[in-house]
């Protein structure tokens, strides 16, 4: 009660079989509101407050940090997928 909340989700989102259409998302939230999000369709980040926006001109000029974000796509999303795809759809 009367503190801050904060917490940071990622998504993986597909409907292909074959992953193709893969996309993720990083969302950063504060106090429920999502302040800045990283959607790898977008291929940056995007501020949806002050600080937000403020935070997506700073990240999005380091090009580390971008290429770690793009990187999820293959590293996170598409290898938790084919796992779970495999354990779960592939069975006949």
């Amino acid at each position: 009660a009367n503190g801050y909340y904060f917490s940071r989700w990622t998504k993986c989102i597909h409907s292909s079989h074959d992953l193709s259409d893969m996309v993720y998302i990083d969302n950063y939230i504060f106090n429920k509101d999502v302040f800045i999000q990283y959607n790898s369709t977008v291929g940056q980040f995007v501020g949806y407050t002050e600080l937000g926006v403020h935070n997506a001109e700073l990240w999005n000029k380091d090009p580390n940090l971008l290429q770690q974000e793009r990187g999820q796509v293959e590293g996170y999303c598409k290898h938790n997928a084919e796992i779970r795809q495999t354990a779960i759809a592939d069975k006949t």
